[in-house]
């Protein structure tokens, strides 16, 4: 079963994957939690990456998986984990770390996406993070600014830029939206926030609104709201053929315009090393916060031809990747 069929069927329950009757003669079983704040296709690759570097479920790992899409019932589900007292923990989203942190100070967690883990008291500094936590960190404030670029290069007539996402799942909404003001007026753009929460009629009042008025787009701002509704949003985008720039390749895959981001494969890569190094004797708190060093674009042809965009030669050749 894919696991994103996997996270479907468990709905956001409590899941414990099976633990082998007994590890390899010789071998010690180590304990290993995951928390995750959305589905996403690329975590796979995260124990892809973990059997590399030697450790194989069952063998001498046992992954205790728990999963709270937007932030429903997150606090539970981490005290819940954290109580099976693993070595370290993989947090996937800043809710998922944060409800974290607030259950254990002492059990090593290895944080993804996340921006601004400073700001959210997360670490001390990049370098040297102190305490029991480190990861990777993403977006950087120049990424919004190459957002609103990417809109106002394929929609030259577009005079506001709706930045769509939900505040309580996304905590550095606000770290965004302020590191847009200068390229959007640099740009001849107006910024509007525009706030959603997870159920459907509200993204889709949200999105009505922003078509209502002429010259409007969309640039969906990363979070688990936003990326458990991808298909709506994607959907909703397409009805009312708004120019919409995402966060992620995922969003191009199902059907949306175009996305710049960082590689979300990378993010699963790198946590698996740290865990791997953590689980080996290292201290989180000695382990320096890593930034993204590889961003892709992607553009979507056949919803561009869809929408009645023409493609300007310069953002076609910056793309890394063209869906036909």
């Amino acid at each position: 079963m894919r696991r994103r069929d996997f996270i479907s069927l468990v709905g956001g329950s409590a899941v414990t994957w099976p633990l082998a009757a007994r590890a390899q003669k010789g071998e010690r079983l180590r304990r290993v939690g995951m928390l995750i704040g959305f589905d996403d296709p690329d975590i796979k690759v995260f124990q892809q990456e973990l059997e590399k570097l030697g450790w194989s479920e069952g063998r001498n790992i046992h992954i205790d998986y728990r999963y709270a899409p937007a932030g429903e019932h997150v606090q539970a589900l981490a005290e819940e984990l954290v109580a099976l007292q693993p070595e370290v923990i993989f947090a996937q989203s800043r809710p998922v770390t944060a409800a974290l942190q607030q259950a254990s100070k002492t059990i090593p967690i290895v944080f993804t996406f996340v921006t601004d883990p400073i700001g959210a008291g997360f670490v001390k500094s990049f370098p040297r993070p102190g305490g029991n936590i480190t990861g990777l960190m993403v977006y950087e404030p120049s990424v919004i600014g190459k957002w609103l670029e990417m809109v106002k290069e394929i929609a030259p007539q577009t005079k506001r830029v709706a930045l769509l996402g939900n505040p309580k799942t996304a905590a550095y909404y606000d770290y965004l939206r302020h590191a847009a003001e200068a390229p959007a007026l640099s740009l001849g753009l107006k910024l509007e926030p525009v706030h959603i929460n997870n159920h459907g009629a509200d993204i889709e009042h949200a999105i009505s609104n922003i078509a209502s008025a002429p010259d409007g787009s969309m640039a969906v701002l990363p979070d688990s709201t936003t990326s458990i509704n991808r298909d709506l949003i994607v959907a909703l985008a397409a009805h009312y053929r708004l120019p919409a720039v995402y966060n992620g390749r995922f969003f191009v895959a199902v059907g949306g315009l175009m996305s710049y981001g960082f590689m979300y494969a990378d993010q699963y890569r790198q946590a698996a090393s740290y865990v791997d190094k953590i689980l080996r004797g290292a201290k989180p708190g000695d382990l320096p916060v890593q930034s993204p060093t590889r961003y892709e674009t992607l553009l979507n042809l056949k919803t561009a031809k869809a929408l009645g965009f023409t493609v300007p030669p310069g953002l076609l050749v910056a793309a890394d990747e063209v869906i036909e």
